[in-house]
């Protein structure tokens, strides 16, 4: 069974995706620019911004899946949360603009999220005292 608590996590996270993605996609230039950030890649951008949009809209879509479906969305989330994490180290660590802080404080906060509930339901769903089966 599935939490209701994470099926609403994946609503949220639709929304702050979608926020934040779709004036990314549509106007990158104006929007980055307002925030500091050059130079700006307008391609590299929209492509942040359609896995933002692709990863948000299946978090929507998927939000009533089964227990498989949401494990391999968290699986999906995790990866994604590090590599963002590490992106955004990276362009902080080369002087990157103070908007990154933002971007990976965001990241941070959504892989501990997912990571959480991906352990909670390893725990949740495995036999008391053994490792979940391994495929």
């Amino acid at each position: 069974m599935v939490p209701d608590w994470l099926r609403r996590w994946f609503v949220i996270h639709f929304a702050v995706d979608w926020l934040v993605g779709l004036p990314l996609f549509i106007a990158p230039e104006a929007l980055l620019r307002l925030f500091g950030w050059h130079p700006i890649d307008p391609l590299t951008t929209r492509l942040f911004a359609a896995a933002l949009l692709g990863i948000g809209g299946q978090s929507f879509i998927g939000r009533s899946g089964n227990l498989a479906e949401f494990r391999g969305m968290l699986n999906l989330k995790l990866v994604w949360a590090a590599a963002a994490v590490v992106a955004f180290l990276i362009s902080i660590l080369t002087r990157g603009p103070a908007l990154a802080w933002l971007g990976l404080a965001t990241f941070v906060a959504f892989f501990g999220l997912w990571l959480y509930w991906a352990l909670r339901l390893r725990r949740e769903t495995s036999p008391s005292g053994s490792s979940p089966p391994r495929r």
